[in-house]
């Protein structure tokens, strides 16, 4: 397989870049930009002018690195505009967290500025959902660490934010991921696909519900995911859970740059909240499993903040390789040290 290596990232599979290009596949936008050199311009995977002769790409990391070896940006697909459409999702997210009730549309498109019409289409594509449908989400998390933490179910769904605990139970059918009841049954009704590709940190099993990814692991094969999931229905993924693969091998590769994988993945109030709360650790960076447990507003809790990062299934895409004990050291990892090294290397690891 050919490969070129990229100025800012270790290396770049031309062939599947190139197959991206040729499928004008808008998920992988932000993950490397296409130099054409005849043109001496650099697109977005996704952009619609007519395909280029191959042996005129070049496939670059970003917009810098094109740059830097001498091309412009496309005035068509704008590609250095997916950095200014990301921070325009992290906007709009910010922005529906702290809302009190679910914005409308317009609201959402508005701080994050875009129109309306365009915004939808950025954020469904980011996110797998609509504004409303995300907010929907946040409320009905909020809504179980609420039930955890209040003595009634009335006070703990209006702390939650719904207006009538009728409202919760309205909008409790349309929560994403596997059910909470088939995680505890061994994914019992579900059916789980899966795949096993090679990476530089070696082979990398991917398992997949139709919601998204419910299993990220290193040197696990099939006998271990039917022993997480002995109820599920289990089989390859084959063709239809390539372009899946693909992406989630990118990820891992490159650990520092954000995803838009969809994840299926179901814990407890609390280990939920540690996971959103790694979510959040910038990359580079590692924060103590005491300062997790601060952050998720229960202190003196490092141990079980610890425990929450060793029950995360989707290591990497959920970054737990970025916390570490309060001596300092790295503490443990499920798949080895040698790998939370190197994880935290490729981010250029820092410390808070």
């Amino acid at each position: 397989m050919t490969q070129i290596e990229s100025l800012h990232l270790p290396i770049i599979d031309a062939d599947a870049a190139w197959a991206a290009v040729l499928r004008r596949d808008r998920g992988q936008d932000g993950r490397f930009v296409t130099g054409v050199l005849t043109t001496g311009i650099y697109c977005r995977p996704s952009c619609a002018a007519r395909h280029p002769r191959r042996e005129n790409v070049r496939f670059f990391a970003d917009g810098q690195a094109a740059r830097d070896a001498g091309l412009r940006p496309c005035r068509r697909c704008l590609p250095d505009d997916v950095a200014r459409d990301e921070a325009g999702i992290a906007k709009a997210l910010a922005f529906i967290g702290a809302a009190e009730e679910p914005p409308s549309l317009d609201a959402v498109a508005a701080e994050a500025g875009y129109a309306p019409h365009h915004f939808l289409r950025l954020f469904r594509r980011a996110t797998g959902l609509t504004p409303a449908a995300y907010a929907r989400a946040l409320r009905a998390r909020r809504a179980e660490t609420a039930l955890k933490e209040n003595s009634t179910v009335t006070e703990a769904l209006y702390d939650a934010g719904y207006a009538a605990p009728a409202r919760f139970y309205a909008d409790a059918p349309a929560r994403l991921g596997m059910t909470p009841s088939a995680w505890r049954d061994g994914g019992r009704g579900v059916a789980i696909r899966w795949a096993i590709a090679p990476t530089s940190l070696g082979r990398m099993l991917v398992a997949a519900t139709e919601r998204g990814i419910c299993r990220l692991s290193f040197d696990e094969d099939e006998s271990e995911l039917t022993e997480r999931f002995p109820y599920a229905d289990i089989a390859p993924g084959g063709a239809a859970l390539a372009d899946l693969v693909q992406r989630t091998v990118a990820a891992v590769e490159a650990p520092e740059r954000p995803h838009d994988l969809p994840l299926d993945v179901k814990g407890t109030a609390f280990q939920e909240a540690v996971w959103l709360e790694l979510s959040r650790i910038p990359p580079g960076e590692t924060l103590s499993y005491a300062a997790l447990a601060a952050k998720v507003g229960k202190p003196g809790a490092a141990r079980a903040a610890g425990s929450a990062c060793g029950a995360n299934n989707v290591a990497v895409l959920i970054p737990c390789h970025r916390a570490k004990r309060g001596d300092g050291t790295l503490g443990g990892y499920a798949y080895g040290l040698k790998i939370k090294e190197e994880l935290l290397a490729r981010e250029g690891r820092g410390d808070s």
